[in-house]
């Protein structure tokens, strides 16, 4: 695996990011196969296959019935005869049918046959809130999936984390649950030209600061950035972590960071209980309590399923008011509310279920 930071920049989307890398990893292996629910429909997963079944037709890229565990018992019989399969399911929702095959099949097989089989896999699902699609369609289960041994745990944030994660993710000999927030594919970044794969299993400092350790996970982290950077006006320094992978977890950069820093928030799309916040900060507490000027808080949602209508939504998903709010309360500062009454006001501007106004979803 390398990095290349040095190519030339262009601004991609996020979708068009996954086009890209998936394009590259077809052309560099043809024993590269894409499949799933929707790969060749109008929209074309919202944007992220884009001309690629054309190019490589449909012995390569191609539908599947509406049968999410018999799918990914095909895709692990094709990956343990010699392919690497990219698995779409559209939404996470979905992929709960074939948990069987994920944990059971795709998870152990490297472990059971002492590591003389390979699953090499990656398991495409789209994750989070958008267009009251509720209880049932906007589940970010992630802690479910980093809890197994044997599946790595991807959640790009940016577009060049897209492309560089999803590369290395292919590359991979083993099953990687690949996690899209369905926020993220129509906001545009600076992504490297050509090849370049970015290592699972490290994380990125996107902001440095000496005040306090945001942690975050896909589109997680643009509310923390907005946060970071509101409290700035204050005198406050965040330092934001870009987790990139959840399983396996960098937790040197975080003790790093939580030891220069003092204080530790982390802010997630999933459930608060049990949750990625929950197993950071117990492993941050493990490993360097003495550093912690305060207690940890974790940002995250509450402990019932999502709602659908955009009155109740609107309460129920935290941004970056909640995170500079926490960040506020644990530093002790009294004077900077104005601040967090800013973000909130913009974000209660905003129309309902959209992150910000460059926003043209659904799809």
């Amino acid at each position: 695996m390398q990095t290349n930071s040095s190519k030339t920049q262009r601004k991609l989307s996020y979708a068009k990011a996954l086009v890209e890398a998936t394009d590259i990893c077809m052309e560099r292996d043809p024993k590269v196969i894409m499949f799933g629910l929707g790969v060749n429909d109008p929209k074309r997963i919202f944007g992220t296959v884009g001309n690629l079944p054309e190019k490589y037709g449909k012995d390569r890229i191609f539908d599947v019935p509406l049968s999410e565990n018999a799918l990914t018992g095909i895709a692990v019989g094709a990956a343990t005869m010699g392919y690497r399969a990219i698995l779409t399911h559209q939404r996470l929702d979905f992929a709960l049918l074939s948990l069987d095959q994920i944990i059971n099949n795709a998870a152990k097989w490297h472990y059971m046959f002492a590591g003389q089989w390979k699953c090499p896999i990656v398991i495409r699902m789209i994750i989070g809130r958008g267009w009251g699609q509720g209880p049932q369609h906007s589940q970010s289960l992630q802690a479910i999936f980093a809890h197994i041994p044997g599946l790595k745990v991807v959640m790009p944030a940016t577009p060049a984390d897209a492309k560089g994660l999803f590369i290395a993710s292919v590359e991979d000999s083993n099953p990687v649950i690949f996690l899209e927030h369905r926020w993220l594919h129509y906001l545009e970044g600076e992504v490297p030209d050509g090849y370049y794969s970015l290592p699972l299993g490290k994380s990125q400092i996107s902001l440095e600061g000496n005040s306090v350790t945001l942690v975050a996970s896909s589109y997680m982290v643009y509310e923390s950035y907005r946060a970071a950077e509101a409290l700035k006006k204050i005198g406050i320094s965040a330092e934001v972590i870009n987790l990139q992978t959840v399983s396996p977890l960098d937790l040197e950069t975080i003790i790093k960071s939580v030891k220069k820093t003092g204080h530790l928030v982390v802010a997630d799309t999933g459930h608060a209980s049990f949750g990625v916040p929950a197993e950071i900060i117990s492993r941050v507490t493990e490993n360097c309590f003495s550093a912690l000027k305060s207690a940890p808080v974790r940002i995250a949602c509450p402990d019932y399923p999502a709602p659908t209508t955009f009155a109740l939504a609107k309460h129920y998903y935290p941004r970056s008011s909640d995170i500079a709010e926490a960040v506020l309360k644990i530093l002790g500062e009294s004077n900077g509310f104005e601040i967090t009454n800013n973000l909130k006001n913009i974000e209660q501007s905003l129309r309902p279920d959209v992150p910000d106004l460059k926003f043209t979803g659904p799809f």
